[in-house]
């Protein structure tokens, strides 16, 4: 017959048993999230072709390609002239060296209770070491690269031989030179097309990695000048969207009817977001900042777009 002794002893080596099983369990868990995640990214699939009038005068289209390699791109339509329609860029502080604080465009579009919003110019200082160690954070200081306006106020003088895209008072716009006083500007690193054509020189002689699949975001109008075209093109996600080139991005710019186009910040800042349910902020594509699909970065500026008639879907 055991002793209670013995009893006592068995159950201390039981319960120290459980708990080392319990140590295991519980760091094998992040393990196999990360292996999952990992998965995730490597075999996400493509979604489906779409395109919809999201409010009177925008529509969406997704239009997936599998050549040259996957590739999901995103265009928004947006008529100038349609009722409603109205335009604002990032409003930046006239006083500071560094006007502006980073949002992510989720951040921005409800904070200014906008239904359409996409990253704008590039920004310094930036930088990305690691998960944990980048700039900027939300909230930091920052300074666009481009000439910058928000409603009439000019925050950022600096040219640096960068494309702008003016919106005036009335919503008219225009690239280069603005439409009597400045209203809304926004600028990018390099014009595109001009007069429908690919500006082939300037993009071979981009710094800005031209060759190189990335993802992109990008603005244009057409010959017109009525019709503001949004493209943001997906990418750093292998199966999913491996991005595109300046080059494709030129191409297209004009397949969509774009007839003078730049080229914006992109690569993990390429966002496009709009007004979703409860007004809550839904993203159209999927951004990639520190590698990790659909997670934004904070970003200098941006352009937002209100539409006060929702379209029939």
């Amino acid at each position: 017959m055991k002793s209670p002794a013995d009893k006592s002893t068995r159950k201390r080596k039981s319960g120290c048993r459980l708990l080392g099983c319990s140590a295991l369990i519980l760091a094998f868990i992040p393990i196999c999230l990360l292996s999952f995640a990992w998965m995730w990214i490597q075999l996400r699939p493509q979604p489906k072709p779409l395109n919809q009038a999201l409010y009177e005068g925008i529509t969406y289209e997704r239009e997936i390609r599998s050549e040259p390699r996957p590739m999901v791109i995103h265009t928004l339509t947006v008529d100038t002239k349609a009722p409603g329609i109205s335009f604002l860029v990032t409003p930046g502080d006239t006083d500071e060296t560094l006007p502006l604080r980073a949002r992510t465009t989720s951040q921005f579009l409800s904070e200014f209770d906008l239904q359409i919003a996409v990253n704008g110019d590039g920004f310094e200082p930036w930088y990305s070491r690691g998960f944990f160690s980048y700039y900027p954070h939300k909230g930091d200081p920052v300074a666009p690269i481009g000439f910058a306006a928000s409603k009439g106020a000019i925050y950022s003088q600096e040219t640096d031989d960068e494309p702008t895209l003016y919106i005036s008072r009335t919503d008219k716009a225009r690239f280069n030179s603005p439409i009597g006083k400045v209203n809304n500007a926004i600028s990018g690193n390099l014009m595109l097309v001009v007069q429908g054509k690919p500006v082939i020189d300037s993009i071979k002689a981009s710094v800005t990695q031209g060759d190189i699949p990335q993802p992109r975001t990008a603005l244009a109008l057409d010959k017109a000048g009525r019709r503001l075209i949004i493209i943001v093109i997906d990418g750093r996600q292998p199966n999913y969207s491996q991005g595109a080139t300046l080059t494709e991005l030129a191409e297209i710019l004009i397949s969509k009817g774009g007839h003078f186009g730049m080229n914006m910040d992109g690569g993990g800042s390429s966002t496009l977001v709009k007004s979703g349910a409860a007004g809550l902020p839904a993203l159209l594509n999927s951004p990639i900042h520190q590698n990790i699909p659909l997670r934004q970065r904070p970003v200098g500026n941006h352009l937002g777009i209100y539409a006060t008639l929702e379209a029939d879907h």
